[in-house]
């Protein structure tokens, strides 16, 4: 069955749940595992005080036992410290307020560039709060948790999944001519997460200069997935390409506004000569069926099908749209103009994007494994992976 997972929970309420469907059984499963990705979500120079309220830690409800996955369903749960400080906001049940009016920290003035108002209008709701607490980043937290077991299952077939910051608020990052062999080691080295030191000094200016003006920026994370078979996703219907999954998963990140494989818009200023990889013979690449590209413009996808180099996925993310300096708006319940409310936010949360992408591509690539591979245990999903490389290895070469 394919790779499946929902989330539920709001940003202040009790708690998150993360529930994903479709992990083989026998795939060694430790709540470290997890929490280590939920650490790194919460880091990041320019994050909020949130950031220093939470720890967050799963607890696993079912699907787990004796440190193994069982084939049934992994629920997750992840407690939300702050809940203390909003039970008598967010109660779920009715209260003697409700009757009198609303409760308090009501949300009338909807901020630009949020699901603000549209969620307000499209849901028949007069207080914004019942959406911004659904569409709040904070719901990615149990998006890491699933993609941290995604990410196990992938380390058991030779996958690796990675990233770093290339780009914040017009300061780019140069990209090292020879990537690190731990990519997440040493951009987790860093408060930006970024390769580029000398980047990282004046980005951490900008940023601090953005607080002092209540404003936020936005940049660009890089995903590198490393050790993929050739041949996953497929070019036979639009919804099996893997580009087009890729790109779905990324664009539901809250902010994220654009998703480049490869070179992306670069390869619509250049000839064909200039975009396309050329093809060599590589005796023992089996991963890629003896050959490789020379070049990697491609991104590691040719035809919505995996082509055995490493996958590069890069994402673009807007400036939160909570501003310490609001901008303008109107109060939904008077029609009159405004200044948008000012909930508590990051000045930029653009490295923890990056790990948000990782769990994001992990999803979907674990799936394609699962997908291509299949088996109700790991042995069984080893087993076919193994005989899948040993036989296109035969092919060529």
């Amino acid at each position: 069955m394919p790779l499946r997972f929902t989330t539920a929970g709001e940003s202040h309420g009790p708690a998150l749940v993360s529930i994903l469907e479709g992990v083989p059984a026998g795939l060694t499963l430790l709540a470290a595992h997890v929490n280590a990705d939920l650490a790194r979500r919460q880091q990041g120079y320019g994050r909020g005080r949130r950031m220093q309220i939470e720890r967050d830690e799963v607890e696993f409800l079912s699907g787990v036992r004796a440190g193994e996955t069982l084939g049934s369903p992994v629920a997750m749960l992840i407690r939300n410290r702050d809940w203390k400080n909003w039970q008598e906001i967010m109660d779920p049940a009715p209260r003697d307020e409700d009757a009198a009016g609303e409760r308090k920290r009501a949300v009338h003035r909807p901020r630009p560039g949020h699901a603000d108002l549209s969620g307000l209008l499209k849901y028949d709701r007069d207080d914004a709060r019942d959406i911004l607490e659904r569409a709040s980043a904070r719901e990615t937290t149990a998006r890491v948790a699933a993609g941290a077991i995604a990410r196990r299952l992938l380390s058991e077939c030779g996958v690796t999944v990675a990233s770093h910051l290339v780009h914040l608020g017009g300061i780019d990052a140069q990209r090292p001519a020879d990537m690190p062999a731990d990519i997440n080691a040493a951009a987790d080295a860093s408060p930006l997460r970024t390769l580029d030191a000398e980047a990282e000094q004046r980005m951490i200016a900008l940023i601090d200069v953005a607080k002092r003006e209540g404003n936020t920026l936005g940049g660009v994370c890089e995903v590198v997935v490393d050790g993929l078979p050739v041949g996953l996703g497929s070019h036979v219907s639009w919804d099996r390409r893997l580009d087009g999954r890729l790109g779905q998963a990324m664009l539901s990140i809250p902010a994220v506004k654009g998703v480049e494989i490869g070179i992306g818009f670069e390869a619509a200023r250049r000839t064909g000569a200039e975009v396309h990889d050329e093809i060599t013979m590589a005796p023992g690449q089996t991963r890629s069926g003896n050959v490789r590209r020379k070049t990697n413009r491609a991104g590691g996808l040719e035809g919505g099908m995996t082509s055995g180099e490493p996958l590069i996925v890069r994402v673009a993310m807007k400036p939160i749209s909570t501003l310490m300096r609001p901008l303008g708006t109107i109060d939904t319940k008077t029609g009159v103009a405004a200044e948008a409310v000012a909930e508590r936010s990051d000045v930029t949360a653009v490295p923890a994007m990056g790990v948000i992408a990782e769990a994001m591509a992990a999803l979907v690539m674990a799936d394609a494994m699962i997908e291509k591979f299949g088996g109700d245990s790991m042995n069984e999903l080893r087993r076919n992976l193994d005989a899948y490389l040993t036989h296109i290895a035969s092919r060529l070469g």
